[in-house]
Parts: C-alpha cells; structure tokens; sequence
C-alpha cells in the first residue's frame, strides 16, 4: 500500500515527517509544475460563476443584472476566505522550506479552526444585515428582493467554500498543488447539472428559477470539498504531514496565522468591497450597463485566474526559498515568474480584442448589448496585462511575511480608485467604459509600492 502511495506521492517518500523534503528548486520546470494546477483550480470557480450567468441570461436581462450584484457581494467573503488562504499559505511554504514538516499539521488545524468562525460570521452579516444595505444603495426594489432572497441562500455555502480555502493552502504550500484538479473538477460537474436542473427544472429537479442558481452552487461547493478530503485521504497526506495528530486550540499559532493573514483578508475585503460600491454606481446606468458590466467581471475572473495562479505561485515560492535562505535569488524567482505571467495575459489580451463577439455571443444577448460591451472589453483586454504584473509582485511582498505593506498599498488604491469612479460615473455620469478605465489606476497603484519594497530589500529581515 505505502509502496503505491510512494509512487504518486513523489514528494512523501517516508511516513517520518523527518525524511520529508519540500524544498523547492528555481527553475521554470517547478514555476510550471505548481502555477498549472492551481490554474485549474481557480478556473473551475469561475466556469461555475460564468454558467450560472449564462444560464440566468436566459431567463432575462434582469436576472443577469442582479447576477452580478450577487456575485461581487458572495465575493467579498470569498476574497476574506483566499486572503485567509493566502496566509496560510505562506506559512505552510516557510515550515516546508525550513523542513519543519512537524508544524504544518497544527497550522493547518488552526486554520480550519478560523476559517469557521469566519464563515458564521460571514453568514449572520448576510442574514441580518446586507438587506438593510441593499434596500439604501439600490434603486429598483425588484433587484433588492432578488438579491435578498438569493443571497440568504448562497451565504450557506461559505463554510464549504473556507475550508476548501483551507485545504488549497495546504496543498500549494506543500508543493501538491496537482492535487486541486480533482475537487475543482467535481465541482464543476456538479455546478453544471444543478445548475440546469434547478434554474429550468430540468432533469427531474424542481424549477427554482433565480434561487436555483444559488443551490446549485452550495451543493457544488459541498461536492468539490468532499472528493478534496477523499484525495487527501487515500494520498495518506493525514498521516505523513501529521495533520491530526495535534489539533487542540492553539493560541500561538492562531495568533501567527491572523497576523500573517489579517492585512491581506483587509486589502482584499477593502478592495471587493469597493467593487460593490462601483457596481451600485453602475446600477444607476441603468439595466444593460449593469449587465454588460456584470460580463466583464466574468473576463476578469476567468481570463485573471492565469495572473492569479502565478501570484499564488509567487507567494508560496518566495516563502520557500527564504525559508531555505536564498533571500539572495527572490528577485530572480519573481522576474522568471512574472515572464509568465505577463506572456499568459498578453496572449489573453490578443484574442479578447481579436474576437470579442465570440466570446459576449455566449450570454444571449442581442446584439445592441453585445455593440455596449466591446469597447468596455477592449479596455478591460488591457487592465488584465498591467494586472498581471503587479499581482506578482504584490504575492512576492506577501511571501515575504510583511503583509503590512500590501495593505497600505491597498487603502491607497481604493482611494483613487472610488474616487475616480464617483468622479466619472455618478457625478459626470460618463458612459461606463469612463468608470472601467479606473483598474489601470488601481493596478499601478498597487505596484509602483510593491515593487519599490521589493526591490529595497527591506524584507530580508523580516521573520515569521
């Protein structure tokens, strides 16, 4: 039995931890071998999020529009989740690179113990406080009753989706992040069939219609969670990472993972939350801008999931190497890294602008709503290009431990960022291409301290 484990186990070759070696190595070959699957992995949300657009689109332009509401506000806490993730992952890296593989388990165990507060806190916020926000920001009282009754479904799914989260670090820390693959693929199945079934009542499922929607997606994020712990299960990763052998309540480590983790769970809670704020301005367009702004967020969800697997990637490398004490190659790690990157969103970029109507001809839309996206489109084409540069360096700050950083960087981006589409949109009331233009400003933002930070090497005395 262990004689088959070990062989798809490569890194595991003994059950003592003692033996263990998660080191990385600088080299494309390892970039490639951890950024793929965490692509995958991040994909598979986003096909989830983009067939249940499709499939709302044909009910109507009204259910897409508050589609896209929904989707930003459940995105707040998922982004609280992956900035929980995030952390953690970061220290799992550093525990791998220092080979103290005795410590990941409790780690690991801590974080599961947070992410669960978190997900009921997340939950009695939706429940008893977001209809009262919705019914101040919000024109229309339909869409305020839709994404009510819709999301007081969808935040039960939370738990399911944190501590996903949770196992998503442990694997990208640990270097199994091929290991991914099969609880997003489960997901994904599941999200399809549900979604079908319960939005037209189709396959012997009731017609739930809207709500349909948001049961398919908390049955998929159960499905994906469940074959996750199967995987690891027959991988023997419990025993070999000592994963339960110690997870009593420890202050300590609770302590480290939310110092580590809390300033990116703020950038990013900040941060989508800001999204909500521009997509209430955009309701205030009107019904189409709202949805043509609601595709865009798709463009930028699935086409942002290659920048966003090598910011991981970034993230849980450049702990790894410090923890082995080649501080000294960080910058050569993040520049093979970024190369990537930047080749992956150039590429996007290219077709997007080459074939625009192929991709927004998948929403049913006609063709005076497919006219109003293009131009929006090919501006969004180009935030995805400088969003792929400084997401790496903002992940390199995050491997780092210094977290801190990112987060002031974050509050002044949002700053500008709001600003500038108040500005534009509310107050000019510019046609919503005006209000896209404001990622570039977010994104530079977010770099030009990153990448002065890192370049400083300030981080070198930095411990965690």
């Amino acid at each position: 039995m262990y004689k088959s484990l070990n062989s798809s186990f490569a890194p595991f070759m003994a059950a003592n931890t003692s033996n263990i070696n998660l080191q990385v190595s600088i080299s494309n070959r390892q970039i490639l071998s951890i950024a793929l699957p965490i692509t995958a992995s991040i994909v598979v949300p986003q096909i989830n999020f983009i067939t249940n657009n499709i499939f709302l689109g044909g009910l109507g332009q009204k259910e897409l529009a508050v589609a896209g509401i929904t989707g930003v506000y459940y995105l707040i806490f998922a982004v609280i989740g992956h900035g929980l993730n995030n952390g953690l992952q970061a220290l799992i890296s550093r525990r791998a690179g220092e080979n103290r593989i005795d410590q990941i388990g409790n780690l690991f165990s801590q974080g599961i113990r947070i992410s669960i507060v978190f997900a009921i806190a997340g939950i009695l916020l939706t429940w008893f406080i977001a209809p009262f926000l919705f019914r101040f920001a919000l024109h229309d009282t339909e869409r305020v009753r839709m994404a009510v009754d819709f999301l007081n479904i969808r935040i039960l799914g939370l738990p399911f989706l944190y501590i996903y989260q949770m196992r998503n670090a442990l694997l990208v820390g640990t270097n199994q992040s091929r290991f991914l693959i099969f609880g997003t693929a489960m997901e994904a199945i599941a999200n399809i069939y549900f979604d079908y079934g319960l939005i037209y009542g189709k396959l012997g499922l009731p017609e739930l219609g809207f709500n349909g929607a948001a049961y398919a997606s908390i049955i998929a994020e159960f499905a994906g969670l469940v074959v996750i712990f199967l995987v690891i299960h027959l991988q023997g990763m419990g025993q070999r990472l000592a994963l339960f052998k110690n997870i009593r309540y420890d202050w300590e480590n609770c302590k480290l993972i939310l110092r580590i983790s809390f300033p990116i769970i703020l950038q990013m809670a900040i941060s989508i939350i800001s999204w909500e704020f521009f997509y209430i301005l955009i309701e205030h367009h009107g019904e189409r801008d709202l949805a043509v702004s609601n595709t865009m967020r798709n463009i930028f969800g699935f086409f942002g999931c290659f920048t966003w697997a090598f910011g991981a990637t970034t993230n849980s490398m450049v702990s790894n190497i410090i923890g082995q004490g080649l501080q000294h190659r960080v910058i050569e790690l993040v520049g093979k890294i970024m190369k990537w990157s930047v080749g992956f969103a150039v590429l996007v970029c290219v077709l997007l602008n080459i074939f625009p109507q192929a991709f927004l001809s998948l929403y049913g839309q006609d063709q005076a709503f497919i006219d109003a996206a293009i131009p929006v489109m090919r501006i969004v084409s180009m935030a995805l290009v400088l969003m792929s540069v400084s997401v790496i360096w903002l992940n390199a700050v995050t491997g780092t431990g210094n977290t801190k950083v990112n987060l002031y960087s974050e509050i002044a981006a949002i700053i500008l960022y709001c600003l500038y589409v108040y500005t534009t949109l509310e107050k000019l009331k510019l046609p919503i291409g005006w209000g896209w233009a404001s990622e570039g400003i977010y994104w530079m933002t977010l770099l030009i301290p990153s990448l002065w930070y890192m370049r400083s090497g300030r981080w070198k005395s930095h411990k965690m």
